[in-house]
């Protein structure tokens, strides 16, 4: 439903394209501002008006989400798929926007596998999504990053969890 420089799509027929495709859940990056600002500022609710479950974690452009936030995430996006829902994680259409998803779904790559490097859950992305996927040195390096910084948030989430049991 974008209306944004030279961007027109129609919200109904892409609302229709989604439910056609059986989607269930959709993970919505993008900020209320940015939603004004493409024009669609409604969207979140449109989603939940057609049946659509919303997970929104409105991350700034040009940004990555921080390690607790990226594991909420994945903790929903994982509940989703293992119950085989229809899901789409979304992001917008400004160019630094379109890959926070992949980078979201590479993320999840990388806690479904210890043996998968970084760069092959990228390689493996620009295959589906092509070679632009993943291109920021930010993005890069917090997929390089990720495993380290999972490890390290677990590790303090375990501590403050055995603290609070004593």
């Amino acid at each position: 439903g974008c209306r944004f420089k030279d961007v027109r799509r129609n919200l109904q027929k892409d609302i229709e394209e989604l439910k056609n495709y059986g989607t269930q859940d959709i993970f919505v990056l993008c900020t209320r501002g940015e939603l004004v600002k493409y024009r669609v500022p409604n969207l979140i609710d449109t989603y939940q008006q057609h049946g659509i479950c919303v997970h929104h974690y409105p991350i700034p452009d040009g940004d990555t989400p921080d390690i607790a936030e990226c594991c909420k995430i994945l903790e929903e996006l994982r509940s989703c798929l293992e119950s085989n829902r229809k899901t789409i994680i979304q992001c917008s259409v400004a160019y630094m926007r379109m890959y926070l998803s992949l980078t979201v779904a590479a993320c999840l790559l990388l806690q479904l596998s210890d043996v998968l490097a970084p760069q092959q859950a990228i390689d493996k992305l620009r295959n589906l999504r092509g070679s632009g996927a993943i291109q920021t040195i930010k993005q890069y390096n917090y997929l390089h990053d990720f495993r380290e910084n999972l490890a390290a948030h677990l590790a303090t989430k375990d501590t403050i969890l055995r603290s609070v049991s004593r």
